[in-house]
């Protein structure tokens, strides 16, 4: 596919990161069938310009389909309960943006391999905000091929686009993206418990580190947002849910997070009141994606 080729595109998930992804791909003039259960959703993406269905089988003729939902067990239940893998043709490309278990990402190759469909995860970091600008970074795992495939689409809201690796890499990259984040966190969290007892006021020591080597992007959000419970309670809700995912998902490779889950543990109390948010909001939007990141 070339970088101009108009694709018929299949999509799952147009929620809080999915929608904006879906009025980037129409801009671009890329035909897009969103699967989409609610009536009141389907009205909305149908008055952006999209394609809507509630049938899986009206995607049977897409080239790449999208699966932007919010938990590791959605992206199943759509691409093999829901009879999404069923239902793409032979040669089209599945694209997972959930933040979800690169077991999973493989359990979903295997069953697409048997159907001639190639599987790419490219996992987000970025925003809303980031995909409205087409600059939302993506880390894609699969092979070299699918890759290129997937990158036609892509564009429509990506950029840097990063190929890491084969099949699983993209979720691995963006799950420790995510814990060094949430690390940089905590680490800015100990760092305001110390400057108390040192008697400097949080709003002295955020504007000091903001401007000197100890600044990342994480310390810029913590800042902006005037401390650091303000910015967990703006994105705690999602930092708690990607960290979720990092513990299941190194426990099952059996990996030790080291020094990163030390730094995680300082933001626990913290992201406690989000992580109960969290479970609410999943239920009540399970089309959407993981934000900030």
């Amino acid at each position: 596919m070339s970088a101009d080729e108009k694709v018929r595109v299949g999509f799952a998930g147009a929620g809080r990161m999915g929608r904006p992804m879906v009025r980037r791909l129409l801009a671009a003039g890329h035909p897009v069938t969103v699967l989409e259960l609610s009536e009141a959703a389907r009205k909305e993406l149908a008055a952006d310009g999209a394609d809507v269905t509630s049938d899986v089988r009206d995607l049977a003729t897409v080239e790449v389909a999208a699966v932007c939902v919010f938990t590791d067990a959605q992206v199943r239940d759509v691409c093999l309960d829901g009879g999404l893998l069923d239902t793409m043709p032979p040669g089209s490309v599945l694209i997972v943006h959930t933040t979800c278990s690169p077991l999973t990402i493989e359990l979903l190759g295997e069953y697409a391999d048997r159907r001639g469909i190639a599987v790419v995860d490219a996992g987000i970091s970025g925003g809303p905000h980031d995909i409205a600008a087409g600059r939302l970074t993506l880390y894609l795992g699969g092979e070299a091929d699918a890759a290129d495939r997937a990158r036609t689409v892509l564009a429509a809201y990506g950029d840097p686009i990063l190929h890491l690796g084969p099949r699983g890499t993209g979720q691995r990259v963006k799950l420790l993206n995510n814990a060094v984040f949430a690390a940089n966190i905590g680490i800015v969290a100990q760092a305001v418990a110390v400057a108390a007892e040192l008697g400097v006021p949080e709003a002295s020591l955020l504007q000091g580190l903001r401007h000197g080597s100890g600044s990342s992007r994480a310390l810029d959000g913590v800042a902006s947002a005037g401390s650091v419970a303000g910015f967990t309670g703006n994105v705690g809700e999602f930092i708690g849910k990607d960290l979720a995912v990092v513990r299941q998902t190194t426990a099952e490779l059996g990996v030790d997070l080291g020094a990163l889950g030390d730094a995680h543990r300082v933001l626990a109390h913290l992201l406690e009141p989000a992580r109960d948010h969290s479970g609410a909001e999943s239920a009540a939007r399970p089309d959407a994606a993981p934000g900030p990141q």
